[in-house]
């Protein structure tokens, strides 16, 4: 390649690592020569030059009931963003938990770590802390001191639901939550969307409760029956469950419900599933890109020494449609 471009194979270098500044004309010369020659980089040669391996793990334990739709738009849009830098992504979706973990740091896989599924008291976070490898989580766990996170502030998702519907006049609402064993996990988007719901809930005098729920048609419908034949039942509903939204606006047509004339149904969910059904579902959307490209951006800033706020919560936008209206009566 120095040949073909007339330059030093030293001036080659600095061009393919970017580690001088080299004239516009020499650099075009360059890579010229690289595109004519069909060069490129020996990526085991590299890792052993530079101790770099230019590949970034996301880990997304993928365990049951967990809504694989959302989990690859954040996937999709770390390895965009991985490219962008000049970075892999390497994909690892076993539940090992501290085990895999251990196994990726050990091995010298990868350069960073991106770590999805954060539970509330997560065993990984010792390791994460004690490690060399940068990292960052996409979630916040009970004490995120010394970690880098990045997430959708969920417990204000949780509150602007119960806010919208009290400014409807809405006071008996319900939340359908997560699975169970999403909370048995103590899984730290899910309980921050439940603790932001009740506790705004309370702030405006409203009976609220929440309700896990699989993912299940039946399971919809069963839930529906429990909550027509309380005394009293909820007007307003918010639904963090995305599979099951469109089941239960089944089952409350089905049973007389009108939305939005007897039932405000708001919902967490990207905007493509709020949407479709019959009647739009106004909602909360999750930005999966957003977080997953940012998260891969902080963890380069973290690569190259530079310092990142510890906690970034990106905001929640509510988008108002047709399942919700003013309170019956």
């Amino acid at each position: 390649m120095a040949r073909r471009a007339g330059v030093a194979p030293s001036t080659v270098s600095y061009v393919l690592s970017g580690k001088r500044v080299i004239s516009p004309s020499t650099r075009e010369r360059v890579e010229q020569a690289i595109r004519e020659l069909g060069y490129r980089p020996h990526a085991g040669a590299r890792a052993l030059a530079s101790n770099r391996t230019n590949i970034l793990a996301l880990m997304i334990p993928l365990h049951a009931n967990v809504g694989v739709p959302v989990v690859m738009q954040f996937a999709v849009a770390a390895a965009t963003a991985a490219r962008r830098h000049d970075y892999d992504l390497l994909l690892l979706t076993q539940e090992e938990g501290e085990q895999g973990l251990r196994r990726v740091v050990d091995g010298a896989i990868v350069d960073g770590l991106i770590v999805m599924d954060v539970q509330l008291h997560d065993a990984r976070l010792p390791i994460l802390r004690s490690i060399d490898l940068p990292s960052v989580l996409i979630g916040v766990p009970a004490d995120p001191a010394g970690l880098t996170c990045i997430d959708l502030d969920f417990r204000a998702a949780g509150a602007v639901c119960a806010d919208h519907l009290a400014g409807l006049g809405h006071r008996r609402i319900a939340m359908v939550g997560s699975p169970p064993e999403v909370y048995a996990r103590e899984t730290a988007f899910a309980q921050r969307v439940s603790d932001g719901f009740q506790a705004a809930a309370r702030e405006h005098g409203m009976t609220a409760q929440v309700i896990p729920c699989a993912p299940t048609v039946e399971a919809a419908q069963r839930l529906v029956d429990r909550l027509l034949a309380e005394d009293g039942a909820p007007t307003g509903l918010v639904v963090h469950n995305e599979p099951i939204l469109e089941p239960l606006m089944a089952a409350f047509a089905a049973r007389g419900r009108r939305i939005p004339e007897d039932l405000s149904v708001v919902a967490l969910c990207p905007h493509d599933v709020a949407e479709h059904p019959i009647v739009p579902v106004t909602n909360v959307a999750i930005p999966a890109a957003e977080v997953g490209e940012r998260a891969v951006d902080l963890l380069i800033e973290l690569l190259a020494g530079r310092s990142v706020p510890e906690r970034t919560l990106l905001p929640p936008v509510l988008t108002v449609r047709a399942s919700t209206a003013r309170a019956p009566g």
